[in-house]
């Protein structure tokens, strides 16, 4: 049980949020992020992927720069503005995907025509590798906020301090693909190694969502105030993809910032990456984590509870994540902690937090305790209670990643 100075000390934010943003007009810059017309964008435009030499790819480099020469990018840029002439679109940004092979160009789609089918159009086009929508994202925090409920942490459900004495995810870099980490928070000052911005608009010193997960996976333990994460000798990668809504009603992220960040983290060898969100099918966004699987990258993502599982969940190779109880028994999901955890907030606060998201966190901090003590996790390295996912045995994953006896482990139900 938390201690009652700590549930005194929860704070919460209250109070009417800021007034809805106006509609940005065609061609505009990209609105602030996180407000209404930051999803209206999204609504109308498309990203036009085009074909790239693969020999322009060099492993290892930013993409930003070292594929293909000024006039070779000055080329792509005019085809990329010649097909949305043609083709009655407004160009608005174009991105290197080296790891692909194509460029990713976002074009607007003027009102009266349907996105999905003008993707579908600019798809049969000879330069074009695909075309999709621009779909949006939402993280997976709980409907309903119980912070002030009697916390239920790892540390009792999975032994966290025993877990520990074999393995703390020290030198396994993990990233946390989520809206802005509170990098000066206590209990993650020091623990983040690297800090980015994927999201247009002005950045921000910490929000609730990506805080809180990445104090889950590996806040700082032993320093006497907060939480101890499930992996805090991790190096945690803050890698911002989202953005929490003005008035705190959920953080969103779309398909642009999410590929951006998928592909640094890959091209930046991070061995976990944590999806703590879900959304439509996205080939993009599928194709980047087949591509990151393929470099050894391990993905946990969470459970939307509201479909059969949700997109990147259901995605090939993907540790699909639910709290603990919630619709147990389907195939495919595993079960972690994720009612009533307390973690880290902005301002160097604690709240406690429910929700897949942060059950699909302790998975990532898991895994990256498994990480520590074999190169890669195998096929299949969390053991659980069913054959396919179910509640996972922390204990049992961890001692057969250290080729250790099980007998100091609970007994099996």
């Amino acid at each position: 049980m938390i201690q009652a100075a700590f549930l005194a000390g929860l704070l919460f934010a209250t109070g009417p949020g800021p007034a809805a943003d106006p509609p940005a007009p065609p061609g505009a810059p990209p609105a602030a992020p996180g407000s209404p017309a930051a999803a209206a964008d999204a609504a109308h435009r498309i990203l036009v992927m085009l074909h790239l030499p693969p020999e322009h790819y060099r492993p290892g480099q930013d993409y930003a720069g070292g594929y293909g020469d000024a006039a070779a990018a000055a080329a792509r840029r005019r085809l990329a503005a010649r097909l949305a002439r043609e083709n009655g679109l407004i160009l608005v940004d174009a991105w290197p995907m080296p790891m692909l092979g194509v460029d990713c160009v976002v074009m607007e789609v003027p009102d009266g025509r349907a996105p999905a089918d003008v993707a579908r159009h600019m798809s049969t086009l000879a330069a074009v590798d695909w075309s999709q929508p621009m779909n949006l994202f939402e993280t997976q925090a709980a409907a309903h906020n119980d912070r002030l409920f009697p916390a239920q942490p790892a540390a009792q459900l999975w032994g966290l301090a025993d877990l520990h004495r074999v393995a703390t995810g020290r030198g396994v870099r993990v990233a946390v693909i989520d809206s802005q980490v509170d990098a000066g928070h206590p209990d993650l000052r020091g623990r983040i190694v690297e800090s980015r911005d994927f999201v247009a608009g002005r950045g921000t010193p910490g929000e609730a969502h990506g805080t809180g997960v990445a104090g889950i996976i590996g806040a700082r333990a032993d320093n006497v105030v907060g939480i101890a994460g499930v992996a805090p000798g991790a190096e945690l990668m803050g890698l911002r993809a989202c953005w929490q809504r003005p008035d705190a009603a959920g953080t969103l992220c779309d398909t642009l910032s999410l590929a951006r960040a998928l592909a640094y983290a890959i091209e930046h060898r991070a061995a976990v990456i944590n999806l703590s969100l879900t959304g439509p099918e996205d080939l993009l966004i599928a194709r980047l984590i087949r591509a990151g699987q393929q470099r050894g990258a391990a993905f946990v993502a969470a459970v939307d509870p509201k479909t059969s599982g949700g997109f990147p969940a259901s995605a090939a190779g993907v540790v699909a994540v639910a709290e603990q109880g919630m619709a147990a028994g389907r195939r495919g999901v595993y079960y972690a902690p994720g009612r009533d955890i307390p973690t880290t907030q902005p301002g160097g606060r604690w709240y406690l937090v429910s929700g897949n998201s942060y059950a699909a966190a302790h998975v990532s901090g898991l895994l990256a305790l498994v990480r520590q003590l074999r190169e890669a996790p195998g096929a299949r390295p969390l053991v659980a209670a069913g054959e396919s996912g179910g509640a996972i045995d922390a204990c049992r994953t961890v001692a057969r990643a250290a080729g250790r006896p099980e007998q100091g482990c609970p007994p099996e139900d």
